[in-house]
């Protein structure tokens, strides 16, 4: 019996009001931060936004991810990895998987924690996790039945990554894309075969990368938008075949941030390194990529939101900053907040989580900061990215899933 004629099956749906978006993936369904604009309260108080449950989990920087009726979370305890599938309106647990697969990061990334960091990936009824040892899991969503694993050190002859997996898979049209410590790999979703490698890597200490790939459609061609260690790529999503590339110089590779594609154009900013706005063009067959400008705020590992065509990125100097995508220039740069935030942009008005626990809504323009509210809603560090979903909040603490639910609505984004 094929895989699929299993897994063609759709677990029941929680009682949502309408149609509501769901959160399947790293940085919400499009990658970008980006929720089709609805109401969402102007402040952030008790009585505006109320948690509904906290769920005590293991250690993980993973992001939750929400479909349908559940909410799926990561977790490491001891020397295993777990699974969770929760019912998003409760937090009781619908299933639980596990297996060997911790390990120890040397002791110069020790303060970045030796725990899960890649956010799964939902699509087609199942759910793909990365463990820190280099391997890929397929799991049944319905009941967390393993459907296959891909061990990638055994594959490609590499080692375990020194910060261990870090990228977030990315699923289109039945395939998994993925960088490794082997480079970049499409996954046939089904089986976990191997369709191609590219951007080939010999593994090893300090391998693989820190970002995530995304799909877009740049000078007339839908490709894969990947950031390396040390550079920018466009890859054919057929054949793995390389478009074009662009040098982005990081400290130590600390190419951290899931690239920002705004029409033939791409923004990123590394550690060391700077800002930089690209253009890709083509000519005939041929595809040419040209540096825009060049600018000195320097990003860390927080990627940026997008609204209506203007960039909002947290730096490394713990600043905000709104960067006009024309020149580069900073129209205003805020006091100094936590070392990351996490966003979610519904219209103008944007959720961003700082790694303290704090909780800021903002409105976001070109003219002055504007913080509407915010609210500790966490003791412990939140690394892990911020998931909205419907009138939910999920927030992944250091050690445990909070859910917050909007109470009441105020005007919609636009």
């Amino acid at each position: 019996m094929k895989l699929a004629s299993v897994l063609v099956v759709v677990f029941p749906a929680a009682a949502l009001a309408g149609d509501v978006e769901m959160w399947p993936q790293w940085r919400g369904p499009n990658r970008d931060c980006q929720l089709s604009p609805t109401s969402w309260p102007t402040n952030l108080s008790e009585g505006s936004l109320r948690q509904t449950f906290r769920v005590p989990l293991g250690d993980s920087y993973s992001g939750p991810i929400v479909i349908e009726d559940r909410v799926f979370v990561t977790e490491t305890v001891g020397k295993n990895e777990i699974v969770r599938a929760l019912d998003r309106m409760t937090g009781d647990e619908i299933w639980k998987v596990q297996w060997p697969g911790a390990m120890t990061v040397p002791f110069f990334a020790a303060a970045n924690g030796s725990w899960v960091r890649s956010t799964p990936a939902f699509a087609d009824g199942r759910l793909f996790v990365a463990s820190m040892e280099d391997v890929m899991i397929g799991l049944d969503a319905s009941n967390g039945r393993q459907i296959w694993r891909k061990d990638f050190r055994k594959e490609f002859g590499t080692g375990n990554q020194s910060f261990g997996f870090a990228c977030s898979p990315l699923v289109d049209k039945g395939s998994v894309y993925v960088q490794t410590g082997g480079g970049l790999v499409k996954l046939s979703g089904e089986t976990g075969d191997v369709i191609w490698r590219s951007l080939a890597e010999d593994g090893g200490m300090m391998a693989g990368a820190f970002s995530s790939p995304v799909i877009a459609e740049i000078a007339g061609e839908r490709q894969l938008v990947v950031q390396s260690r040390s550079e920018l790529c466009g890859v054919l999503l057929d054949s793995g075949k390389k478009l074009w590339s662009v040098a982005v110089p990081a400290f130590r590779g600390m190419n951290i941030l899931t690239p920002t594609v705004i029409d033939d154009q791409i923004f990123t900013s590394s550690y060391g390194g700077g800002s930089f706005m690209f253009r890709v063009s083509r000519n005939g067959d041929a595809f040419e990529i040209s540096e825009l400008w060049k600018g000195k705020n320097e990003a860390y590992m927080s990627s940026p939101v997008v609204v209506d065509g203007n960039i909002y990125v947290h730096l490394r100097n713990q600043r905000f900053v709104c960067l006009d995508p024309r020149t580069g220039k900073a129209l205003w740069t805020t006091k100094p907040f936590g070392k990351y935030w996490s966003m979610v942009a519904n219209g103008s008005s944007v959720l961003a989580l700082d790694e303290r626990g704090d909780l800021l809504l903002l409105d976001l323009n070109t003219k002055e900061f504007v913080e509407l509210d915010s609210r500790h809603v966490s003791d412990a560090s939140t690394w892990a990215h911020l998931a909205v979903s419907g009138n939910q909040v999920f927030v992944r603490e250091l050690n445990g899933l909070l859910t917050f639910e909007w109470e009441t609505p105020g005007p919609a984004g636009r």
